[in-house]
C-alpha cells in the first residue's frame, strides 16, 4: 500500500521539526506508460531516509540522490527519465513512458 499524501506531509512535517532537512520530489509531467501519475511525491531526509513514490521504485534511487544534494545546496531541479534515457536504464525505468520529477528543499 503506498503513502497517502497525508502521510507523507506529515513526515516532512514531523522531520523538519526534529531538525532534519528535507525535500519532496513531484511527479510534473508524463508521456505514454508511466508507473505513478502527476502530483505523486517523495518525500526524503538528509539522511536519505524517504516515504512514497515517483516511480513505483524504478528510479527512486535516482531522486532521493539527488534530493540530498537539493537539501545540501538550496537548489531545486527537474529531472528527467524515459525509456531512452541511458540513466533511466541504469535506475531501471523500462515502462516505455517519461517522467519528469521536480525536487525542491523544503524550509
Amino acid at each position: 500500500m503506498l503513502a497517502s499524501d497525508d502521510d507523507i506531509l506529515a513526515r516532512a512535517e514531523d522531520w523538519r521539526k526534529a531538525g532534519k532537512g528535507v525535500a519532496i520530489a513531484t511527479v510534473i509531467e508524463t508521456w505514454g506508460s508511466a508507473p505513478r501519475p502527476v502530483g505523486s511525491h517523495l518525500v526524503i531526509d538528509g539522511d536519505g531516509n524517504f516515504l512514497g513514490s515517483v516511480s513505483g521504485g524504478c528510479v527512486e534511487g535516482d531522486v532521493i540522490t539527488q534530493a540530498v544534494d537539493v537539501i545540501e545546496d538550496g537548489k531545486p531541479r527537474t529531472i528527467e527519465f524515459g525509456v531512452a534515457d541511458e540513466t533511466a536504464w541504469r535506475a531501471g525505468l523500462s515502462c516505455g513512458g517519461r517522467i519528469r520529477v521536480y525536487v525542491e528543499k523544503v524550509n
